[in-house]
């Protein structure tokens, strides 16, 4: 049995940015194209950019793709499958792949990093999926990127993929499936500026790293983008070598209030599973949080926060995940883009729950098409770096 590789690819975007016009609690920020407030309260903005003009969708049609003969490993970070957000996108990837590509479910294995676990543990957990015969083997985050490439040299006949990865000098069997994250927090800092009342937005990072930073920085140009005059306020729940702040919700509660005291009434968290305790704190306080890599509305782990989500930045993991597998099932390895970015969907933004109404999203897609025609450049690097 064959499948369409690009129309479950396009079935995936769909699901994730279907727009819903709705009442969200809106700062008065409708704004016109003259710029202003349009209320007494919120942000003071640039004018209105002009309008989006309909760009080509990059997914067509697609090669029909068979891949029910990969037997397929998937090698989660800490959290692991239903953390709401990086891992459940990826999950999700393969999910897709099993419905829409034929890859047999008894035939993929699952396996979870655990906190503050040892190198030798990350190879041995690869090395298993290799022993037994998994092939493509996909390792979810940036702390995979060394095993991979070890492991790797290990099993030459079997393709590896590290999702956030990157090593000099891998093994060609070593596939690294890279994000334009900066380009996604973007358009979700547009959306911060214009629902804020207070025009202090905050950021939680989980980890204070390079690779979270370019959420940071994505976000803050987007926020300034809009409203220059806005008050972004941040902090990272660890520091570089320490991985619990993915995982733990009560700092990330902690912290998000400690930004929420400082005026914040939008919050946007790049924190793994620690956001589930960012939108506690959103909800206790009563303002507005924005989720990241899944859509996180729809997620049944932070479901009885969702009244408070707004958005999500969707980092498209299930789409790179989904796009590998189908890549090697063809043999086509070559067909996967340098990097995942807005050009080919590999970002986004939700709108799911109708918070987002319809002149905030057409700020949104306009920014968004100039940030794809080149005529906005997104730093990733944050401004006081």
């Amino acid at each position: 049995m064959r499948f369409k590789r690009g129309v479950a690819v396009a079935a995936i975007a769909l699901t994730s940015v279907l727009s819903v016009v709705g009442c969200a609690k809106d700062s008065g920020t409708s704004n016109n194209a003259s710029g202003g407030t349009g209320g007494t309260e919120g942000c003071k903005t640039v004018d209105k950019p002009p309008a989006a003009e309909g760009a080509a969708s990059s997914s067509d049609a697609g090669a029909e793709v068979d891949a029910s003969s990969l037997k397929v490993g998937l090698a989660f970070d800490i959290g692991g499958r239903g953390d709401a957000s990086f891992n459940d996108s990826a999950a999700a990837g393969l999910d897709q792949a099993i419905e829409q590509m034929g890859v047999k479910k008894e035939n993929t294995k699952e396996l979870t990093a655990t906190d503050q676990e040892s190198e030798s543990a990350k190879q041995s957990r690869l090395r298993q999926l290799a022993q037994e015969g998994r092939n493509p083997i996909v390792a979810v985050g940036f702390a995979y990127s060394a095993a991979a490439a070890e492991v790797a040299k290990q099993y030459p006949n079997i393709q590896f993929a590290v999702v956030d990865g990157f090593v000099e000098g891998a093994p060609k069997n070593v596939t690294f499936l890279g994000f334009a994250e900066h380009e996604g927090s973007f358009l979700v800092g547009v959306i911060a500026a214009l629902k804020s009342e207070s025009c202090t937005i905050g950021f939680v990072g989980g980890v204070n790293i390079p690779l979270i930073q370019k959420f940071q920085a994505g976000f803050e140009q987007g926020v300034k983008a809009v409203a220059p005059e806005a008050k972004i306020v941040s902090n990272y729940i660890t520091e570089a070598g320490d991985l619990t702040g993915f995982t733990d919700a009560p700092k990330g509660e902690v912290l998000a209030k400690g930004l929420i005291d400082q005026g914040a009434d939008v919050v946007y968290h790049a924190a793994g599973a620690s956001g589930k305790g960012v939108f506690a704190a959103a909800k206790a306080a009563d303002v507005m949080a924005i989720g990241v890599d899944s859509d996180q509305y729809n997620q049944k782990t932070v479901a009885e926060y969702k009244d408070v989500i707004i958005s999500s930045m969707l980092k498209r993991v299930d789409v790179a995940v989904y796009n590998y597998i189908a890549a090697v099932a063809s043999n086509d390895l070559a067909s996967l883009p340098e990097v995942f970015d807005l050009k080919v969907d590999g970002v986004g933004y939700s709108t799911s729950g109708g918070k987002i109404d319809a002149e905030t999203e057409e700020w949104v897609e306009a920014y968004k098409q100039q940030i794809i025609d080149g005529e906005i450049t997104v730093s990733d690097t944050p401004s006081g770096s």
